[in-house]
């Protein structure tokens, strides 16, 4: 089943406590400590739009690129009601096009773990060295191989709410890295009625030393990385890591 389709009617209820006001003052005070404070950023992955809009209320004109037309069906609604000025293109992570370059980019809750294939995130990872303007600055969040394996690996996670609930069960294959999640839903329908609906997703754990080799070998330039949107170091216990990494020429 593909991903995102029903999920994104209920994806911002569902995801309710994603702490995106601290992820936006943690990417913003980067941005700035880098000296981008305003200009174009790009946002990959950006589902609902939830960060997009955030950043776009810290100034920056921003792009957002996801796969989903009903995920971004959601942000255009959102975008209309809150009439910002924010565009939005359905493009794949690994092969998007821009008409030009772009100050930052950025990608949080884990897009890059929809990238399976280490060549895959490599092509996104050269992407973004070509559209980001010189020194400009990439910051994105990954999941570990500790997370699926040690955490969530073949966990189920159930949730019950007055008008949907969800069973999401996990499978972590140690030999590929891969955690596949077979989500179920039960969205309730005009007449009351409640309606299954199921999606499968498919995330790969990466350690931060295949990120950095695969940004070497994009031509970005590894800054440095932090614990889960922290100014901590990451460890060997981190489920999150965000990096930081800079274009160093084309």
């Amino acid at each position: 089943m593909e991903a995102y389709t029903d999920f994104a009617r209920v994806y911002d209820e569902l995801m309710d406590e994603t702490p995106y006001m601290g992820w936006s003052l943690f990417l913003v005070s980067k941005l700035r400590g880098h000296g981008i404070t305003d200009g174009l950023v790009l946002e990959l992955g950006c589902g609902t739009g939830n960060m997009t809009e955030l950043l776009h209320t810290a100034g920056y004109d921003m792009i957002g690129v996801d796969a989903s037309a009903d995920m971004l069906e959601q942000a255009v609604r959102k975008k209309e009601e809150a009439r910002i000025d924010v565009l939005y293109l359905m493009q794949d992570m690994e092969s998007f096009e821009l008409y030009g370059t772009v100050r930052a980019v950025v990608c949080c809750c884990d897009g890059i773990n929809y990238l399976t294939e280490p060549e895959a995130l490599l092509h996104c990872f050269k992407l973004v060295n070509n559209y980001l303007d010189p020194g400009g600055v990439f910051l994105f969040d990954f999941n570990t191989v500790h997370k699926y394996r040690d955490e969530i690996g073949d966990a189920v996670i159930a949730e019950n709410r007055d008008d949907c609930s969800f069973i999401w069960e996990n499978a972590y294959d140690a030999e590929s890295c891969i955690n596949e999640y077979d989500l179920t839903l039960f969205l309730q329908e005009p007449d009351g009625r409640y309606r299954k609906h199921t999606e499968t997703h498919m995330q790969r754990g990466y350690e931060l030393s295949e990120i950095k080799e695969l940004l070497s070998r994009a031509g970005l330039r590894f800054e440095c990385a932090f614990d889960d949107y922290t100014n901590n170091a990451p460890d060997e216990q981190s489920g999150r890591v965000v990096v930081l990494a800079r274009e160093c020429g084309k």
